[in-house]
C-alpha cells in the first residue's frame, strides 16, 4: 500500500482530514497539523507551490500502520520482528512513478518544505529517508533532518557512529546519496529499524509488503519506486552550522557543524505529495520508537517469557518502555529490565508488568506501579550509564557518548514477601463484568 493508497483507505475509514483552503508553508501549515495531530491531514492548496500537496500525520497512530499492513495493532510488534529476522530481497524495476518528472539539478525552493517553529534555523525536510552505500557493509537507509541552505544544498544532521555517518567518514571524496520523501508506511517503519550490518532496510521493508526499487539517474543507488519525491546528490566534506531545531523530546537540539549535501537531481511523481512530519509529535515519536520494540522484545525473550513491548509516547517514544511478561522466576522482572537496556541502549526508564496489565494504557501501568511496587525492593538504579543524546537532562560532553542514570521498576505481582508466599489474587484488579447495554431496558420511559 503506497502513500496514495493509504490516504484513500484512510478516507474510507473517515480518518482523513482534507484542507483545501490556502495554507502557507512557513509556520501556518505546521500549526494546523499540530492542532490536528493524530489524524492524517492532506493540504491541497499550498501558497507558493501550485500543483503540490502536503500530507502530515499519516504515521501518527498505530491503527494507521495496522491498516497499511493488514494486521491488528497487537500484531504489529510480531510483524516487525519477523521482517527484521527474515528480510527478503527487494525487486528492481526499470520504470518507476518516482521518476515521472526529472529535474537536473532541480530547485529546492520549488518543494513545499516547512518551517515548523519560529525557533527553527529555517526550512527542513523531516521525513526524508537517505540511502547511501557503505564500502564495507553495502546499502543503508536512515532518517536525517535536512536544513535547506539554498536552491541546491542542504545541511544534514548525521548522528555520529551510525550508518550514514560511518559511510561518509570512510569516503575520501563526496558520498553519493538519495533521499526519498513521501513513502509507504511500511518503508518508513523499515527505515527506522536496526537490522544487522549488511542487511539493507529495504529488504526488511520487502518482508513487510512489496517494495520495488529503481536505480537512481545520477548515481548507483536504489530507491523505493513508489516514493513521491527523490533527491539525488552527494554528501560533501564541507561543513556548515545545522540548527537550532526542535527534536524528538520537544526541546531544542544543539547547533552543530554538519556536512553539506549538494543536490544533482530532483525526481518526483506527477501531482506530487510532500510528507511534512512534525518534529517531536506523534509521527516522529512512533517512527522513532515503535521500530525499536522488536529489539527490546528479542533481548527480553532471551531471559523471560515476554508477551508485549511498548515504547511510550510520554517518554518521547525513545526514553521509556513498558515490558509485559509472564513471571516464572523471582528474578524475571530484573532480568527483563537489564535485557531491555541491551535491546535499546537509549532507554532511560523501564517498567515491567504482568500480562493482566494493558501496556498501551498508561493508567493501567500507573495502577500496577501504585499497587505492586515497594521502592526499596522493586526499583533498580543504574548510575552513570551510556545514554541518549536526545535526553536534555543527560550529561553531554562534545565528542563523547552522553551519560545518564537509569532506573527500572518491577511492577509485577510480588513472587514472595517477608511474611510468606504472596497471594496473587490480593494484587489483581477486580473488574465489573461486561454487559450488553440496551438503553430501552435500563432506562425509564
Amino acid at each position: 500500500m503506497n502513500l496514495r493508497d493509504f490516504l484513500h483507505a484512510a478516507k474510507e475509514q473517515d480518518w482523513l482530514i482534507v484542507v483545501d483552503q490556502p495554507v502557507h508553508p512557513e509556520l501556518e501549515l505546521a500549526a494546523i497539523a499540530y492542532a490536528l495531530d493524530g489524524r492524517p491531514v492532506l493540504f491541497e492548496n499550498i501558497i507558493g507551490h501550485p500543483g503540490w500537496r502536503v500530507v502530515s500525520g499519516a504515521a501518527s497512530a498505530r491503527r494507521y500502520f495496522a491498516l497499511s499492513l493488514g494486521c491488528s495493532q497487537q500484531d504489529l510488534l510480531f510483524r516487525l520482528a519477523e521482517a527484521q529476522s527474515q528480510p527478503r530481497p527487494a525487486p528492481l524495476v526499470e520504470k518507476a512513478p518516482c521518476q515521472d518528472i526529472v529535474e537536473k539539478p532541480g530547485d529546492l525552493y520549488s518543494l513545499p518544505l516547512l518551517k515548523h517553529l519560529p525557533q527553527d534555523a529555517g526550512y527542513y525536510v523531516t521525513a526524508g529517508v537517505a540511502i547511501v552505500r557503505d564500502p564495507e557493509s553495502g546499502l543503508n537507509a536512515s532518517y536525517h533532518r535536512l536544513l535547506r541552505v539554498d536552491a541546491h544544498h542542504f545541511v544534514a544532521r548525521l548522528v555520529e557512529n551510525r550508518g550514514t555517518y560511518n559511510a561518509w567518514k570512510k569516503s575520501e571524496g563526496d558520498l553519493p546519496v538519495a533521499i526519498a520523501i513521501g513513502l509507504p508506511l511500511h518503508i518508513l517503519l523499515a527505515a527506522s529499524m536496526s537490522p544487522p550490518p549488511g542487511v539493507f532496510e529495504m529488504d526488511v521493508a520487502q518482508a513487510l509488503a512489496p517494495t520495488p526499487l529503481v536505480r537512481c539517474l545520477t548515481n548507483d543507488l536504489f530507491v523505493p519506486a513508489e516514493a513521491e519525491i527523490v533527491l539525488e546528490g552527494r554528501i560533501t566534506h564541507r561543513m556548515e552550522e545545522e540548527g537550532p531545531f526542535v527534536d524528538l523530546t520537544e526541546t531544542g537540539d544543539f547547533v552543530r557543524m554538519q556536512p553539506v549535501i549538494e543536490i544533482d537531481a530532483i525526481t518526483h511523481r506527477r501531482d506530487p505529495i510532500y510528507h511534512g512530519l512534525l518534529p517531536g509529535q506523534l509521527e516522529h515519536k512512533l517512527l522513532m520508537g515503535m521500530p525499536k520494540e522488536p529489539d527490546i522484545y528479542a533481548a527480553v525473550k532471551e531471559v523471560a517469557d515476554v508477551r508485549q513491548v511498548h515504547i511510550t509516547p510520554g517518554g518521547a517514544s525513545w526514553l521509556h518502555a513498558v515490558v509485559q511478561i509472564v513471571k516464572q522466576h523471582p528474578e524475571d522482572a530484573k532480568r527483563a529490565i537489564q535485557a531491555a537496556y541491551r535491546g535499546h541502549g537509549s532507554l532511560k526508564h523501564v517498567v515491567v508488568v504482568d500480562d493482566d496489565i494493558n501496556i498501551f494504557d498508561p493508567q493501567e501501568v500507573e495502577w500496577a506501579i501504585a499497587t505492586r511496587v515497594q521502592a526499596s525492593q522493586d526499583v533498580y538504579i543504574f548510575p552513570d550509564q551510556p545514554a541518549s543524546s536526545l535526553d536534555p537532562s543527560a550529561h553531554h560532553v562534545p565528542g563523547q557518548k552522553s551519560r545518564s542514570d537509569k532506573a527500572g521498576v518491577d511492577a509485577t505481582i510480588p513472587w514472595d514477601t517477608p511474611k510468606g508466599p504472596a497471594h496473587p489474587e490480593h494484587y489483581q484488579r477486580i473488574r465489573f463484568p461486561d454487559v450488553s447495554m440496551n438503553w430501552r431496558t435500563y432506562t425509564k420511559r
